[in-house]
């Protein structure tokens, strides 16, 4: 897990008196917006993204693409409905240096795509990118015909030689430390000259509902894909060579970073409405639902969108979260004010993410008088009176959100770098304190 250095920014979490009752907007998609970005850039034609996230994880996206030849016009639709991007694709070409930051999504879905560029592109971000996993891309890269340069360290930095092309073709890796290994190989497929077939020969794959994103926003844009779910083989992805069509997508609301304002309701018992929440979604936000229901609220989805009402008790929850592991720090912020004990399964691999997430929040938890204990795969929390004190974010924006809802039920909590959530959530101090005023 990464020091924090010794000179902190704190920012007072700010204390809920009283139930929250208010309706927020949340910002689009990260995980959309950026895979619709690669696609748009892969198309035979321009296409528009319709209110994108704009936050550092999607604008080092932009910004990469930009470098690589790709054109994305930023602007307000004209009868003034929104941020929309246009995206012109372009013959891909280097040399070119991509400063991936720490986004994940950046630093896995572009080297696929640099292989089709004309000369070498490098790699290069914080340093916490270079503890990252990115053998997965690495190695199948290079099993499709790939030149890579990373001395070996299957991380970054590193540098692709992109030929104007890549073979594809069947390829195995292990993807069980990340689902983006899948998803970055699937996004490009569509542009080598046999497709792909991904095969994943690993344990449980995490993030599940992530890669049915990738594969239905590949569908949207016009690509073959056959998958598990329709009748293929059990962990085995197949896209077959195409063109790809340029749309114009509208970028769903992060139903994710609605997180911690659906925690705020179900921690002070009040109620928060969040627009525009989809019907059907592969979100992995979606499961928010159900996992906060069960401990101890309700909710109501409507045309207006979702709805979340806290009754005021907070219960602990047993529950595996293998397939929505990036809501894990919100819902140990909240098990750590339930009136019972939980244990959160299924989530190894955020050992792997911005930080060493299973260790930082039982460490920043138990900071504030809280008694969480590490498991094999997740963590067991045992609620107990919680103090006031300084709350770490590893510049990990799920942390400081997560502190976050904890000061809403505890006086005196201070988040380290608040900032780290302009990674997705470039706004979230003003919402938050929006949400409290409201």
């Amino acid at each position: 897990m990464t020091e924090t250095p010794a000179q902190l920014d704190l920012w007072p979490a700010p204390y809920a008196s009283g139930a929250v009752d208010a309706t927020v907007t949340v910002p689009g998609s990260k995980s959309v917006t950026n895979r619709a970005l690669v696609l748009a850039a892969l198309a035979s034609e321009p296409g528009w993204l319709r209110h994108p996230l704009r936050s550092r994880d999607t604008l080092l996206m932009a910004e990469a693409l930009r470098t690589m030849g790709v054109g994305i016009e930023e602007g307000v639709g004209p009868d003034g409905s929104g941020e929309r991007w246009r995206v012109i694709p372009a013959g891909l070409h280097g040399p070119a240096t991509i400063d991936v930051g720490n986004a994940g999504t950046v630093m896995r879905f572009l080297p696929p795509l640099a292989t089709l560029a004309t000369g070498p592109v490098r790699f290069d971000g914080d340093p916490r990118s270079y503890e990252r996993p990115l053998h997965g891309v690495i190695d199948a890269l290079r099993a499709l015909g790939a030149r890579i340069d990373d001395e070996a360290r299957g991380a970054l930095p590193m540098t692709v030689h992109g030929a104007g092309a890549l073979e594809g073709g069947p390829v195995e890796i292990d993807a069980s430390s990340s689902s983006q290994f899948v998803s970055a190989l699937l996004l490009s497929a569509a542009r080598f000259n046999q497709g792909v077939e991904v095969r994943h020969t690993g344990s449980r794959l995490p993030s599940m509902p992530h890669i049915r994103m990738t594969v239905d926003m590949l569908r949207a844009v016009g690509a073959q894909v056959d998958e598990p779910e329709t009748g293929g083989e059990p962990d085995v992805w197949r896209v077959s060579p195409s063109a790809l069509l340029g749309r114009d997508l509208t970028i769903e609301p992060d139903l994710s970073n609605a997180q911690p304002f659906l925690a705020a309701a179900l921690v002070t018992g009040g109620r928060v409405t969040i627009p525009d929440w989809p019907e059907r979604t592969t979100q992995p936000g979606d499961a928010l639902r159900e996992i906060f229901t069960e401990m101890g609220g309700s909710c109501e989805l409507t045309e207006e969108g979702l709805t979340f009402t806290g009754t005021g008790r907070v219960h602990g929850i047993d529950v595996d979260l293998g397939e929505v592991g990036e809501l894990t720090p919100g819902i140990a912020a909240v098990a750590a004010l339930a009136d019972s004990p939980s244990t959160l399964r299924g989530v190894a691999h955020l050992r792997l993410h911005e930080t060493d997430r299973l260790a930082a929040l039982t460490k920043e938890i138990n900071g504030l008088g809280g008694d969480v204990t590490e498991t094999a795969d997740g963590l067991h929390i045992r609620p107990r009176p919680l103090r006031g004190g300084v709350f770490h974010t590893y510049d990990d924006h799920r942390m400081a959100t997560a502190g976050s809802v904890i000061g809403l039920a505890v006086p005196g909590v201070e988040i380290e770098n608040v900032a780290t959530t302009a990674k997705t959530l470039p706004d979230f101090p003003q919402m938050w304190t929006g949400m409290l005023e409201a």
